[in-house]
């Protein structure tokens, strides 16, 4: 059985791999059609750090996570990038290192 993956298994990965960590956005939330719609770029790209909304972006520019037991995380791998594909009303993105 594989291992439950939790919002301290994220930040584990940011603080292991800041260097080496990518970001692909899938979906963000549009408030003209209030709700979310698919990324025009969906290319992994290296992490931008912020210094706004800490508890909510984990410090990545891109990345939104929701309080309580509102985010669903999954593995993710391709033939490049291996890592965590993240599920919120927010939005979709991977946060991954390449391989």
């Amino acid at each position: 059985m594989a291992k439950k993956i939790t919002l301290a298994t994220i930040k584990s990965l940011i603080r292991k791999n800041m260097g080496n960590l990518y970001i692909s956005c899938k979906t963000s939330f549009d408030g003209m059609v209030d709700g979310c719609t698919s990324c025009s770029d969906k290319g992994f790209k290296p992490v931008t750090m912020i210094d706004s909304n800490l508890s909510s972006t984990l410090g990545i520019s891109g990345a939104w996570f929701v309080g309580g037991s509102r985010n669903l995380f999954n593995t993710y791998e391709d033939e490049n990038f291996t890592g965590i594909e993240v599920y919120n009303c927010c939005g979709s993105f991977v946060l991954a290192v390449k391989k």
